[in-house]
């Protein structure tokens, strides 16, 4: 399973322990050339919501859902930070139930 962290110190953002890249996310959506950040919505918080939804569970989720995410989760985020792969999938599905219902 997944699991997502940031480290405002270091200004770096981990998948499964290793650098998350931002070029495949910014081959979809080019918010940020200055890569990722978190804590506000900006677009640095775009692109780093496209990013992790990209990573977890692929293109089509991602385009749909990474705005949502970042302003549910990526806005609020503080210094530090950690996501797990399940907490994005319950998230994830949620989201979509309501799609389905029209909410």
């Amino acid at each position: 399973m997944n699991n997502y962290e940031g480290r405002r110190k270091n200004n770096e953002v981990l998948a499964n322990g290793l650098p998350l890249n931002p070029a495949p996310s910014q081959k979809l959506r080019y918010h940020s050339p200055d890569g990722f950040n978190w804590g506000y919505a900006g677009s640095g918080p775009a692109q780093l919501a496209l990013a992790i939804l990209l990573h977890h569970a692929g293109k089509e989720v991602a385009l749909f859902l990474y705005q949502s995410f970042k302003w549910e989760f990526v806005s609020r985020w503080e210094d530090n930070w950690r996501i797990t792969g399940a907490e994005i999938d319950e998230w994830t599905q949620k989201q979509f139930d309501h799609a389905e219902k029209g909410d």
